[in-house]
């Protein structure tokens, strides 16, 4: 078993950074010292971890970039780096440091072994600590200084179909070091930084007859519907691309256009999503089959009802919704997000209801129940698509 060993906090300013998830590829820029870009205070007293000495002053407090009430010095919800001058490490993570919450048990250095593992833990943050040499940091000298660097990494769950694999788990790269010079320490820490994305087309829009559009209404008033307000606008082609941190809802509206006729009815086939905005591109990862939930992702999407009764809608069965997780797609090889741009996919057709049909799915139905109401529909299947929208790290 690892020793419980009690971290001895550094008494002298340090310069803390903190690196949310990194989109790939990536290029590596240093960081400059000043406080932590995604950093909260806002920590229950009964999980708070102690920050430097019991006498350390406010300003000494957020010197080394942590939290002072008045009273106690504690870390914030963040990344801390500290370098003693007894040549350690000192890394406090805390769960709410990425967007979704990193898995604390996730988490790995350079290298493993004996006394490469928090030493301390609590439901919102791990503690390590240890010797400088150690847990595979790399040993450089430059102008007299020696430098120390190590690095933090996360594992993360993946979802794998015939056509795409996915994540929507944070992926987590800080590379932090220290330097020792005489009888100064500092410490400092490379940020892995996304690449400016390339231009791209505002969206891939597929037959005028069929609309495929995100939602972005939000709760204005206390208690209000989320998915109701969702559905009450919707980007435009100069919003795009549209950004998303991983697990953010993404609402698609599909509608049929330029029909005034009330039996039509429009239908969803499957929806899917790829890379590019050509809707036969590789990977795929599948959102609706047969109009319905892929019973295959982890986190299923929803079908949501269309409220008949809106007086917003002047034909309410010409409209299909849905919602679904956002989530980036991982080479299947390597196994490293992409970061790549999704662009959505349906594919429509239109029934004309007649008394005793029912033209929309029911995805508790039979197979067989299912192929007869495919079997009413009439005219050819199109396909409308949207996008580009992008995973991008939550806003600092």
């Amino acid at each position: 078993q690892t020793p419980q060993v009690s971290p001895q906090y550094p008494q002298y300013p340090q310069t803390p950074q903190v690196q949310p998830p990194p989109p790939l590829p990536y290029q590596y820029t240093s960081s400059e010292p000043n406080q932590p870009a995604y950093h909260s205070c806002e920590v229950t007293a009964g999980q708070r971890v102690p920050c430097g000495g019991p006498d350390i002053s406010a300003v000494a407090c957020e010197a080394i970039g942590c939290c002072f009430d008045g009273q106690q010095c504690y870390f914030g919800k963040a990344v801390t780096v500290q370098c003693t001058k007894d040549a350690q490490f000192i890394v406090v993570v805390a769960k709410d440091a990425t967007l979704p919450n990193i898995d604390l048990e996730s988490i790995l250095l350079l290298g493993q072994g004996f006394g490469c593992t928090y030493i301390d833990s609590n439901s919102e943050f791990a503690i390590y600590q240890f010797p400088v040499t150690a847990c595979g940091s790399i040993v450089m000298e430059e102008a007299g200084d020696i430098i120390y660097k190590n690095r933090i990494t996360s594992t993360f769950e993946i979802g794998t179909s015939a056509t795409g694999v996915i994540t929507r788990d944070s992926q987590y790269d800080l590379l932090f070091q220290c330097r020792y010079s005489g009888t100064s320490v500092e410490t400092s820490v490379v940020e892995v930084l996304p690449l400016d994305n390339p231009p791209l087309p505002v969206s891939a829009l597929g037959p005028i007859t069929v609309q495929l559009r995100l939602a972005n209404g939000q709760c204005s008033t206390k208690g209000c519907n989320e998915v109701d307000a969702a559905y009450t606008s919707y980007y435009t082609d100069a919003d795009y691309p549209v950004t998303k941190v991983l697990r953010d809802p993404v609402y698609v509206e599909v509608q049929l256009l330029e029909k005034t006729d009330p039996s039509l009815v429009l239908t969803l086939g499957r929806c899917w999503t790829t890379t590019s905005p050509d809707p036969h591109s590789l990977p795929q990862w599948d959102i609706l089959i047969d109009g319905c939930p892929y019973k295959d992702d982890r986190y299923l999407s929803a079908v949501v009802p269309v409220d008949y009764s809106s007086p917003l809608l002047e034909f309410p069965s010409h409209y299909s919704r849905f919602i679904f997780k956002m989530f980036t797609f991982v080479d299947p090889n390597s196994l490293e997000p992409l970061r790549e741009q999704v662009y959505i996919h349906c594919s429509t057709s239109v029934c004309a209801a007649a008394p005793g049909s029912n033209c929309g799915p029911s995805c508790q139905r039979q197979k067989r129940d299912v192929e007869a109401v495919n079997q009413e529909t009439s005219g050819p299947k199109l396909v409308a698509s949207v996008g580009p929208v992008v995973m991008v790290a939550p806003e600092q």
